[in-house]
Formats: structure tokens, sequence, C-alpha cells
């Protein structure tokens, strides 16, 4: 842990950050112009948040962040006693979770984002134009987060500015990091209008998808060195992303009626990146491509089944 933080506050950092940014100035532009997009957005519904105008909005974020954290310590908790589960398995389970994020992105986040923006801006191609927007800042968000923050993929290796003084557990753990985050946000994001219907089945499916990702990752932490109990600590821990990404995620949508089809296509960004970077890659790497692949339609048909169905 203090290798971790000493390599996020140390001078070391800071100058793999800008040799990071000279190396690649479209990605450093493209997260200095998100990062701004978020802060205004954060700004401009303060006011709504302080005032309590929001209050039931927040609590409902905040109860469907910890349903996240809750499915990651729960999800994680079989590492005490299992060694490790076939990887078929794994790549299968994993390809759910990513089924589950595919289907939670175009009917919980894309569809109500077009509503709303439809609404707004009294046009389906103006709605389109709203919700792209979102989805882009979302993308340049994590494509930045990912160059600029130490992690590792299992797939090639470690990566982002000083990762050479990040121990191993600390890649990991920074990785999943970065993957709980924007699932905490969405979740935020889809109770900003205080919508059960839009939030709901979107918590359901990210904290369903949340269990195999709990193993899987105290599993990766156990194989890099760890005790039982400490493999899962962690994991469980990594969860807890998700509450703070749900406080994030109300705070970009509760201000100005643009505020939330744009953050509805910034959290859809966000966790379509992550399933196409991180998730499915790691579903596929290790030759069993056609059950992770049936893994994902079925987690898709899941939660679009749950989704038209049940709320």
């Amino acid at each position: 842990m203090i290798d971790a933080v000493r390599t996020f506050i140390g001078g070391s950092w800071l100058l793999a950050a800008r040799e990071q940014a000279r190396a690649a100035p479209i990605t450093t532009v493209g997260l200095a112009l998100a990062v701004a997009a978020v802060v205004v957005l954060l700004l401009q519904s303060l006011q709504r948040i302080l005032s309590g105008e929001v209050e039931a909005v927040v609590r409902y974020a905040m109860l469907g962040g910890l349903a996240g954290f809750v499915t990651t310590a729960a999800g994680a908790l079989p590492a005490l006693v299992l060694r490790s589960i076939p990887q078929k398995l794994e790549d299968s389970m994993l390809g759910m979770a990513a089924g589950m994020m595919l289907a939670a992105s175009a009917f919980s986040l894309i569809l109500p984002g077009l509503e709303a923006g439809e609404q707004l801006m009294g046009s389906g191609g103006g709605a389109a134009a709203v919700v792209v927007l979102g989805m882009a800042l979302g993308v340049a968000l994590m494509l930045g987060l990912d160059q600029f923050i130490p992690h590792e993929h299992p797939e090639t290796g470690p990566c982002g500015a000083g990762h050479e003084r990040c121990s191993r557990v600390w890649l990991f753990v920074l990785a999943i990091a970065l993957h709980n985050l924007p699932e905490g946000m969405a979740i935020g994001v889809s109770f900003a209008q205080g919508d059960l219907k839009v939030g709901l089945p979107l918590t359901t499916a990210i904290a369903l998808q949340d269990i195999p990702e709990g193993l899987a990752v105290a599993l990766a932490l156990r194989t890099a060195g760890l005790s039982n109990g400490r493999a899962v600590l962690i994991a469980a821990a990594t969860g807890l992303l998700e509450p703070l990404g749900a406080l994030l995620g109300v705070g970009l949508s509760s201000g100005m009626a643009i505020a939330y089809p744009v953050g509805l296509g910034l959290a859809a960004g966000a966790m379509l990146f992550v399933v196409s970077h991180e998730v499915i890659p790691e579903t596929h790497r290790n030759g069993h491509q056609t059950a992770a692949t049936i893994g994902l339609m079925i987690g898709f048909a899941v939660m679009m089944t749950l989704d038209t169905t049940l709320f």
C-alpha cells in the first residue's frame, strides 16, 4: 500500500506522467476535456445536493453502490477455501458478466438517455448527439485513466505511468479500481432522476456480475502471492469504489436538464470501454472464446429479460 501511495504522490510518478503526456498528446487532451466536463457537471449540481433537494436520489444511489460492494465481497468469499476454479468456467462467468454490462449499458443507460435527450432537444438527432457526446467523454476519461494510472492487464502486463514502482498486487488492485469506478458511476447516474425503472435494472445487473468478478479478483490476488484472508479482504475492498462512484454519478447528473442524458451517455461510454478493453480480451486469452461468447450471450439475454419484464 505504501509503495502505491508513494507512486502517486512522488515526483517519479509526476515525471512518468509528463513523459506519458508527451507520448500520447491526443489521449492527454481527451482526458483533460473529460475531467473538465466532469468538474463542470459536478459544480452545477453541487448546490442541489448540499441543499438536500436530491436527498432521496442520493440515498438510492448509495444503496445501489453498497449492493455492488456487498456482492463483490460475497463473490470473493469462496476464495477462502477454493484454490482455483477451471479456467474455462472462469472465462464463461466473466463472459456472462460482460454480457450483463453490455445489456445494462444499452437498456438502462443509452435508451433512457436517448429518451431524456429527445424530450430536451425535441428531435432524435439532437438526442443522439447529446448521448454520443456523453459517451465520448466517458471513453476519453477511461482511456486517459488507463494511460496514466499504473495497473496491470493480464493479457498485456503492467502499464500506466509509474507502474515500475508498484508491486504486482497493487497493480491488480488499481486495475480493478479502474473497473469498478465506472460501474458505480453508472449506478449513481441511473438513479439521478429518482426513476427506479432505470436504476433498479442497472443496479441488479452490476450487482450480479460483481459476484464472479469478486471471485476472479480474489483468486488472482492469491496467485500473486497473498494469503487467502488478505486476498479476500482486498478483493472485497475494491468494491468500495462502487458506492464512491455512485455518489460521483449522482453529482454528474443532478443539475441542469442536459446533465442527465450526458451523464447517462458518459456512464455508458465508460462501461463499454471497460467491457471491450478489459473484460472481453481477458475471457478470450486462454483459448475459451466459444465458452466466453456463450456466457456473454446468456448474460445479455438475462439482463434484457430483467430490464424489459421485471421492472
